[in-house]
């Protein structure tokens, strides 16, 4: 079994910053893409920003030269650093990772139960 839990959300003043972090445990034999996710209220569920294993990036227009993400492989773990933050940003952020739980399985998506994130004006 894999569980990805998140860390680090919580309430802000709009310009602040917070680091999100994400770590993947149980039966993991290998990761491929790992990456964030975020769902306003009344509003699908979107793209924020993956990394795949070689550590290429990408990331949604809108916070692009804002957020960075980075991982660290020796942890299973994916960070989400999220500077000068806006209103609009606030959301539940969800972990997703490419999970290959052992060495002929495909990989899988998991996702984590999320962290809310409140930017105040």
């Amino acid at each position: 079994q894999v569980q990805l839990v998140e860390s680090g959300g919580g309430l802000v003043q709009a310009g602040e910053s917070l680091r999100l972090s994400c770590a993947a445990s149980g039966r993991i034999f290998s990761i491929n893409a790992m990456g964030w996710y975020r769902q306003a209220p009344g509003k699908q569920r979107e793209l924020v920003a993956d990394i795949n294993s070689g550590s290429a990036t990408n990331y949604a227009d809108s916070v692009k030269g804002r957020f960075t993400i980075s991982r660290d492989n020796a942890k299973n773990t994916v960070y989400l650093q999220m500077n000068s933050l806006k209103p609009e940003y606030t959301a539940v952020y969800y972990c997703n990772a490419q999970i290959r739980t052992f060495p002929m399985v495909p990989h899988s998506a998991y996702w984590g139960k999320g962290t809310l994130v409140t930017v105040s004006s």
